[in-house]
Parts: structure tokens; C-alpha cells; sequence
């Protein structure tokens, strides 16, 4: 797989590592179902970009199960995160909805659903930390204005058009500063029910 997998490292970075941009995301060890279902979304197109749906349109479903495997076994070190460029107030916004989330907006703490390390929870919710700032702004501005989708009901929608494009701002700046936990692995559930149905999900104690 290591070797069929070449096409991938030319973006996501060696070994999945992600890439120097910030626009493409690291994927080694995201949860296995977590990959598979992105990598469905693109062939089918809830999710937008060219490059990536006709790169797996040809693909069928095992075969993307294997990639994801694959990505999802690596257990590579993570960089030092980036540090931060906003102002002190920015940042405390962007922690409050981390942590905290925004009963005013119906908006839910991040570690609601991404556990409470951020690490995110095993088979199918990502990490949240350990990402790119401008990929993390990017994708949750994609959810704001429509151009990306998850399996109904898209949860990470309803919160992302909840939140004013400064908001996006201060959680992808506060996000992106903070130190990956060690081990970083995914958490295997949940401590309690999801606040929001999510479809696609699969976290234990989630609604289906």
C-alpha cells in the first residue's frame, strides 16, 4: 500500500504527513472510518474538489477502505504547532468556543464531540488539533457557505452557518496553537451523547 499510495504523498506530504501549504490536510493516523468516509464523499461528490474525485472515481468501496486503513495505521510525530497571529481577545473567543461553545448561537463546545483532547474519537471523528490554520478556516468556511457536505444530518453545517466568519477566524487561529497530546491517538468514545445528531459519525453513545 505504501507504494500505491505514492499519488497521495504528492499532496497530503510523505507518509500522509500533510503538506507545507496548509491547505492539505495531514491524514496519517485520522480514524479509519473517519478517512473512508471523506474519501466516499469525494467520489461522490458532497465534497468539491476535481483533483480529488477523479483521482478515486474509478475506485470502488474495499479498495477505499484499504487507503484508509492504511493512512490510519501510521503513527508518524507531529510538527511543533504553528504560533498564533491573532490578538489576546481573538484567541480567548476562539478557546471559549473550543471549550465552552456559544448557548447564544446553539453552538456546542468543539470537545463535545472532538473528546476532550481533541484528538478526536475513533471510527469516524477527526482531530482537530494538529492541523493546518488555513485548511481548518478553509473547511469550516466550506460548511458555512454550502461548498462542503457530510452524510445527513450535517451537523458540522448547522454549526458552522451558527458562526460569523470572525468566529471561524478565532477557533482556526486557537486550534491551530495548540500542542498535539501524547499519545496522540484518538479517543475510543465519548463520555456522553453527542449534542447534535451527526450522520456518518458511527462515535459510540452518538445518535444514529
Amino acid at each position: 500500500m505504501t507504494q500505491r499510495m505514492q499519488a497521495c504523498t504528492g499532496c497530503h506530504g510523505a507518509q500522509g504527513r500533510a503538506a507545507s501549504d496548509g491547505y492539505y490536510p495531514r491524514i496519517a493516523g485520522k480514524p479509519s472510518q473517519y478517512l473512508f468516509n471523506q474519501l466516499v464523499s469525494f467520489r461522490d461528490g458532497r465534497r468539491d474538489y476535481a483533483l480529488m474525485t477523479n483521482l478515486l472515481a474509478p475506485l470502488d468501496d474495499a479498495y477505499l477502505r484499504q487507503i484508509a486503513e492504511h493512512f490510519a495505521s501510521l503513527e508518524i510525530p507531529y510538527p511543533p504547532p504553528q504560533p498564533a497571529t491573532a490578538d489576546a481577545g481573538t484567541l480567548s473567543r476562539g478557546e471559549q468556543l473550543v471549550i465552552r461553545g456559544d448557548a447564544a448561537l446553539r453552538v456546542p463546545a468543539c470537545v463535545a464531540c472532538h473528546g476532550t483532547a481533541l484528538m478526536g474519537v475513533a471510527p469516524a471523528i477527526p482531530a482537530l488539533i494538529g492541523m493546518p490554520r488555513d485548511y481548518l478556516n478553509a473547511q469550516l468556511g466550506a460548511w458555512r457557505t454550502g461548498k462542503r457536505h457530510a452524510p445527513d444530518p450535517d451537523c458540522m453545517a448547522q454549526i458552522a452557518q451558527r458562526l460569523a466568519p470572525q468566529d471561524i477566524s478565532a477557533l482556526s487561529q486557537w486550534l491551530a496553537a495548540q500542542p498535539v497530546p501524547v499519545p496522540a491517538k484518538p479517543a475510543a468514545s465519548l463520555p456522553a451523547a453527542m449534542p447534535l445528531e451527526c450522520g456518518g459519525t458511527g462515535a459510540p453513545g452518538a445518535p444514529r
